[in-house]
């Protein structure tokens, strides 16, 4: 019996200039995404809204502006937990039919929170999903991921305007067929979703694809990164960037990557 959690659900660590870290601490590390939160002069953003425990929307409303959009980098079950609470729900165009049906062939989500049976080296993945549950009479056994209304289907090179930000969406392949990225040219700043993190990479799903991993990772070596937000782990800069993707494809040549099996 997992235990109830003392105090707030949610994390929340300002970073300055307008941007917010949110993070579930009570979910597992491997299913532990970064929740990013970009006020904007006319547009907020929600990059990624974790898993869905408890209600993203209602917790965060002090650091929203009057309007908000959540934005998925790809429509994986601990990425769009909360899409369904937000009126604007954005995704590339290939991972829109996920997130609109809620389909377990998109996002992974035919999962028992109570109980994963997940290989992928490098993390603890076996056991249930939380270490504690979000009140004492929530039932772990009927989470699921909701369907969320995609209101704006992106593709690579649109650009999304805050008013006093500009990021350009990057198709990211290879992890997911509609991973994306934002790109700020103007501070070098790269929200990379699952592309990539300072972590071992899943490149091994049922729908990823290692020729378009390899040329993803070719693109993020090409960028005059400053600093990267990524889907998972700490924030990091260029140098550990160049090392993660170098590393990457060094590996690409020794076979098939991390297999989760995922019931």
């Amino acid at each position: 019996m997992l235990p109830t959690a003392t105090g707030d659900w949610f994390h929340f660590r300002d970073l300055g200039d307008g941007l917010t870290l949110i993070s579930e601490p009570h979910v597992i590390p491997f299913l532990r995404c970064n929740i990013w939160h970009i006020r904007g002069r006319a547009l907020d953003l929600v990059v990624d809204t974790g898993l869905g425990v408890s209600s993203l929307y209602a917790a965060s409303r002090h650091l929203f502006g009057q309007r908000v959009a959540a934005l998925a980098t790809h429509v994986h079950l601990d990425h769009v937990g909360g899409h369904h609470e937000f009126a604007e729900c954005w995704c590339h165009r290939l991972e829109a039919p996920g997130l609109r049906g809620a389909d377990p062939a998109f996002t992974l989500g035919d999962v028992s929170l109570a109980q994963l049976a997940i290989d992928a080296p490098g993390y603890d993945t076996q056991g249930p999903a939380l270490t504690a549950l979000p009140a004492p009479d929530y039932d772990l056994s009927a989470w699921q991921i909701r369907q969320a209304t995609v209101t704006r289907e992106l593709e690579d090179g649109d650009v999304i305007d805050l008013g006093n930000r500009h990021f350009e969406v990057l198709h990211l392949p290879g992890h997911s067929p509609g991973s994306i990225g934002l790109w700020e040219a103007a501070t070098g700043t790269l929200f990379s979703g699952d592309a990539v993190y300072d972590g071992p990479l899943l490149d091994a799903l049922p729908h990823s694809d290692r020729a378009a991993y390899a040329r993803t990772m070719e693109r993020l070596l090409a960028l005059p990164v400053n600093v990267v937000h990524a889907g998972h782990d700490p924030s990091f800069g260029r140098a550990r960037l160049h090392q993660l993707v170098r590393d990457w494809l060094a590996r690409r040549e020794q076979g098939p990557g991390i297999k989760p099996a995922l019931t």
